[in-house]
């Protein structure tokens, strides 16, 4: 049974943990792990982007 390898999969990482993962991928050569590493910026950032923009607000300081 083939699978399709190029169907999108939604994981679950802590920052640390997608951090440890950017780590790895930078220790391979960078012409096969660029485009990789851009799209786990670019979904990380926009999720980071979202939740700081839905998160409440700190208390007001009067």
């Amino acid at each position: 049974m083939a699978h399709d390898t190029n169907k999108p999969l939604q994981l679950t990482l802590s920052v640390a943990e997608i951090n440890q993962v950017l780590e790895a991928l930078g220790r391979q050569p960078y012409a096969r792990v660029f485009q990789l590493i851009g799209r786990i910026q670019q979904q990380a950032a926009a999720q980071i982007s979202a939740s700081e923009t839905t998160a409440p607000a700190g208390p007001a300081h009067t």
